[in-house]
């Protein structure tokens, strides 16, 4: 997949800002698999695709 393919992508911390959640339950969210992420660099931080949060967003009203 592209770099161009993927889209914009979000910190743990602005999903919950975006959700109005708190950041560990975005985390926990990525774990149970309901939320998809990314690891990027050596750290292994999360990143989340707006498209999935949108998702995942209009899934869970």
């Amino acid at each position: 997949m592209a770099i161009n393919e993927i889209g914009p992508m979000l910190t743990a911390t602005e999903v919950a800002d975006m959700l109005h959640l708190h950041v560990n339950t975005v985390k926990r969210l990525g774990d149970r698999g309901e939320l998809p992420f990314y690891r990027v660099c050596k750290r292994g931080d999360r990143r989340f695709r707006l498209d999935d949060v949108m998702k995942f967003l209009s899934t869970n009203r």
